[in-house]
């Protein structure tokens, strides 16, 4: 009598490394599902924000100094070449984001269940290099054309030549400067909704999905438009709390920069619906 041999019970799967963090189903990181915000959620974003901050102290110190270290040559450009403060500022807000990758790497992994070090929010970046190198042009390009429009206008209302630090003080507010206040202000506006609008949640979700740039930024300006309430409160928390920090000799910025790196990260996990666990 001929026996049908039983075939071998399968082995669990085990269990996956730290490193699939990095490694998401490429399928299922192009299906980009956004989800609604409330008005409450910046809010929201900041307090998880300071959550993380407590948790990776020696994390925070770290990235909170490089943060003052760029309020400090923005106040010090301020006083000796004032024309090109706008040009600097665009610089910080395009620098910004990339200190902060390291610490969305910190929320990331603290989400994930792993201990948050160092070493590895130093490096996180050199995995996604082709995107973010991508992104980085993006900005760049942006960069440029406010800072040459931030000179432009002052060669309009000014053309004796560029004012000194006090001068510049005086045209802001000076209520016969008034058109050149409202310029100024608008051209850095919206220079600066641009940048806001294309890395708000582009960068963090390069780190977290390793997709491309322009699926990325694609991506973060659909959020700010579905929820640009949302929106314009969290960018005017992060003005507000910028400008804060800067009024008292950027000092406050140890706190406020990672909290905010912390708080942009769990802006990103709120606006882009998760990724779905892997298969078995």
């Amino acid at each position: 009598m001929t026996t049908t041999p039983t075939p071998p019970a399968p082995q669990p799967a085990a269990a996956p490394p730290p490193e699939a963090l990095d490694a998401p189903d490429a399928q299922a990181a192009q299906a980009v599902q956004l989800q609604r915000l409330g008005l409450a959620d910046p809010f929201r974003w900041l307090a998880l924000g300071l959550r993380d901050v407590r948790a990776a102290p020696g994390i925070a110190v770290f990235y909170g100094l490089l943060f003052w270290g760029m309020a400090v040559v923005l106040g010090w450009v301020f006083r000796t070449r004032p024309e090109y403060s706008m040009s600097l500022a665009c610089g910080c807000l395009l620098l910004g984001p990339f200190l902060a990758m390291g610490l969305y790497d910190t929320s990331r992994r603290r989400q994930a269940g792993l201990a948050p070090q160092l070493s590895e929010s130093l490096t996180c970046w050199d995995r996604h290099l082709g995107s973010m190198a991508m992104l980085v042009l993006v900005l760049v390009v942006l960069e440029l054309l406010w800072g040459r429009a931030s000179l432009v206008v002052f060669a309009v209302f000014f053309h004796t030549g560029m004012p000194s630090t006090t001068g510049v003080l005086q045209a802001t507010f000076n209520p016969q400067n008034g058109a050149f206040v409202a310029v100024y202000v608008a051209v850095g506006g919206v220079f600066a909704a641009l940048v806001f609008s294309t890395t708000v949640v582009s960068i963090p979700m390069i780190l977290d999905r390793d997709t491309d740039a322009l699926t990325a930024g694609i991506t973060s300006l659909r959020v700010v438009a579905g929820n640009t309430g949302v929106m314009l409160l969290w960018g005017a928390l992060i003005a507000a709390l910028v400008a804060v920090s800067l009024w008292f000799g950027g000092a406050p910025l140890l706190l406020a920069g990672p909290l905010l790196g912390h708080a942009s990260w769990h802006a990103y996990r709120a606006s882009v619906t998760p990724l779905p666990p892997a298969a078995e």
